[in-house]
């Protein structure tokens, strides 16, 4: 790559601006030769006698996203990457210890090589913008900041507050960063650039001064003690105890499933003990460990697939929606109204009951306000945003939507009426879209005159938080309508996949058969606390009996009862568990109602390892058995992944991609594994015909392995290649 493809220098009263602006990307990317042009450039300008200091900055809507992610996938074997780590570390030491001040003018996301070459300036401006983020986000690619991050972050804000950032990957809004000493200033966009510039005429005459441990003994009692706290708990020995209570945090975040939070751990504390240079050491060997690691690949293969599925695959150019109808006022359309007016779509609750309406206005202004604190907007945004919404109990007032999305119990016959009074009165290129988790849209289709226009758009609870959107079609569907759909699920910052019709879809499909495999392994004695905590070990959020709760046993026993369960039943003579039908008859709905599986306390918050008292009379009684790790593990996992492998061979899911994005971000498949079909390629597939073979002699033809599974097995074929 030639400098020019990557940045201009305009050189003004002995400033030199670095203008970033990489050719053919809609972001500027640090690539192993993007690292090679910053070496050049910044020795160029050390030499250059006129030039006293240095801007870096970017013209484009983004400072720098990140690391050019694609280059990691050609690390194939030890030494491939850890020569370009060091060099890269020996640039930005060169460029921290550069006596020409250099300051990183800050707009859009700072993520990851971005930040880190920020944090090797010697000063950091932002801007106020609700889009400038900055970030070390390696983590969620199991990779730890490769670029001296590890070592320079905790010297700069601290080692707890260090920690928590490479831990989780959260963005830092420019305020938030201001406070905690990440960011030097903050200016409007507009001044960035002349705001910069005196910072730099500034930095030439005196060098920036910061004190992390300075007291302010005016401060109140609180924030007295905390600093004090802070300050003890960075120097040694203390700092052991942070560095243990990091790794006892991961432990339960991750039950041991991840390697890069743990790794992370490690090179912040070989710094920190041995110095910045024992850190870097460390950083560069293990950087490479992690590229090289199983978890990964497959963490680096979903970043693939998310940012693919940004873009809409259809060649029918979408309707533009302005204006929406929510049909429901409750949690769910609440939710779907949130994040469609973050788009600037105007969107209408219409509900029987005004209370609903009222609840949902203070839901949604409650979830924005929290943004506002969080300084990710600005309290004038909120009340834009807010004049998005309105509300009616009439349907009269929705006839101008280009899209109405219904959210009302899961009734058939309640559905079709709602088409039919939808129908009288909108326009006739109104989308229809039904957000079902289990019915079929073509049956809801048929109360419909425009049945093209019908489609399902399943979200998961709770909206503004879970990223899948499950759009379902049928064989009327239009493609515009298609089309339109994703282009709004984007809008709302959803992943999407699109799969046919059919009773559960994909999601819905896959997940019942792994709750089903749980409830019988408690009907045949099983221990609540030990399916749960082994499912979690495996590598899901949740444990499926905590699942059931949470999305409530009402509500799964409508599943386990409904169309899904008959067509699996009637074509596989699948065992069922019906206990769930009996919790639901005796009143339990979970953690909504306080009586579920688990004991709750009067705010409804799940007591920790305490089962309800009556729960297991429902079960045979509360002599209870433990069961093998490898059977609560394997019984559960496989009846989903198997039913994935049908759901492919039907037709339902389109692809082995979007069944292991469905899996992921819908029901918290392990992300480490990749998704069922790459996990089906980790075992290998005949690998996976064996384990289903063995569980099907013990337990029964539920565990029958789907016929592509034998086919590939047979022919040694891969789901990817």
């Amino acid at each position: 790559m030639k400098k020019e493809d990557y940045y201009n220098i305009d050189i003004r009263n002995g400033i030199a601006t670095i203008w970033m602006d990489q050719k053919g990307e809609k972001i500027n990317k640090i690539s192993p030769d993007v690292i090679g042009l910053f070496d050049e450039v910044f020795t160029e300008l050390q030499e250059n006698e006129q030039v006293k200091a240095i801007i870096l900055i970017s013209r484009k809507k983004d400072f720098i996203a990140g690391a050019d992610i694609e280059s990691f996938t050609k690390v194939t074997k030890r030494g491939d990457f850890e020569p370009v780590t060091r060099r890269g570390h020996a640039i930005l030491n060169k460029l921290q210890a550069s006596e020409k001040p250099v300051v990183a003018a800050i707009h859009g996301n700072c993520l990851g090589a971005g930040l880190e070459i920020a944090l090797a300036c010697h000063a950091r401006i932002a801007s106020d913008d609700k889009s400038t983020k900055l970030a070390l986000p390696e983590i969620k690619l199991g990779l730890l900041p490769g670029g001296g991050g590890t070592q320079r972050l905790p010297r700069l804000i601290g080692l707890q507050k260090a920690l928590d950032m490479m831990l989780t990957g959260k963005n830092i809004f420019s305020i938030p960063a201001l406070k905690m000493g990440l960011v030097d200033k903050v200016v409007h966009v507009s001044a960035l650039h002349n705001a910069a510039t005196r910072l730099a005429e500034e930095l030439l005459a005196k060098p920036l001064t910061r004190d992390r441990y300075h007291i302010d003994f005016k401060a109140g009692a609180g924030a007295l003690q905390e600093k004090l706290t802070t300050i003890a708990l960075e120097k040694t020995p203390f700092s052991n105890i942070v560095f243990k209570e990091a790794r006892k945090s991961v432990d339960k975040m991750t039950q041991g499933n991840y390697p890069a939070p743990y790794k992370i751990i490690e090179c912040v504390e070989i710094g920190w003990n041995q110095g910045m240079k024992a850190g870097l050491d460390a950083e560069a060997v293990k950087f490479e460990e992690l590229i090289l690691s199983p978890v990964s690949r497959q963490l680096i293969h979903i970043f693939f697939n998310m940012t693919e599925k940004k873009k809409n695959p259809y060649s029918v150019a979408p309707k533009k929606v302005q204006n929406m109808t929510v049909l429901g006022a409750g949690f769910m359309g609440a939710g779907i109204a949130e994040v469609s007016m973050q788009d600037n779509i105007r969107v209408l609750l219409k509900d029987i009951n005004q209370d609903m309406i009222n609840s949902a206005y203070k839901t949604i202004y409650d979830d924005l306000s929290k943004r506002v604190k969080k300084k990710a907007m600005t309290e004038i945004e909120l009340q834009q945003t807010m004049g998005l919404l309105s509300g009616t109990l009439d349907y009269k007032d929705i006839s101008n939507a280009d899209i109405v999305i219904e959210a009302v119990f899961e009734d058939i016959s309640l559905k079709q009426r709602v088409v039919k009074d939808v129908e009288a009165v909108i326009s006739e290129d109104c989308i229809f879209a039904s957000n079902t988790s289990a019915l079929p849209i073509k049956e809801i289709a048929r109360a419909s005159q425009r049945p093209e226009l019908v489609i399902g758009m399943h979200y998961f609870s709770p909206v503004p938080k879970m990223p899948l959107l499950e759009i379902i079609k049928t064989e009327q569907t239009a493609e515009w309508v298609l089309s339109t759909c994703y282009d709004v699920g984007v809008r709302q910052g959803k992943t999407v996949i699109v799969v046919n019709d059919g009773p559960g879809f994909y999601t819905t499909r896959i997940l019942a058969p792994l709750m089903n495999e749980a409830q019988l392994m408690l009907d045949e004695g099983g221990d609540i606390l030990q399916i749960d905590n082994e499912m979690n070990k495996f590598g899901f959020p949740v444990g499926p009996i905590t699942l059931a709760d949470e999305v409530g046993i009402d509500v799964g026993a409508h599943i386990m009862s409904g169309d899904l369960m008959k067509a699996i039943v009637a074509e596989r003579n699948m065992q069922i568990s019906t206990t769930l039908l009996q919790l639901a008859k005796a009143g339990y709905k979970g953690r909504k109602n306080k009586k579920g599986f688990y004991k709750y306390d009067e705010k409804g918050r799940k007591v920790k390892g305490q089962v309800d008292p009556e729960i297991y009379s429902f079960y045979g009684g509360n002599n209870r058995k433990k069961f093998d790790i490898d059977d609560i593990r394997m019984r559960c996992a496989m009846a989903m992944i198997n039913e994935a492998a049908l759901c492919l061979q039907e037709g339902i899911i389109e692809n082995p991609t979007d069944g292991d994005v469905g899996a992921i971000f819908g029901l918290g498949f392990p992300p480490f594994l990749g998704g069922p079909f790459r996990y089906m390629d980790t075992l290998t597939v005949s690998g996976t015909l064996d384990i289903l073979e063995r569980l099907r002699d013990r337990f029964g033809s539920r565990f029958e392995p789907a016929q592509i599974i034998r086919d590939y097995a047979a022919e040694r074929k891969k789901f990817y290649p």
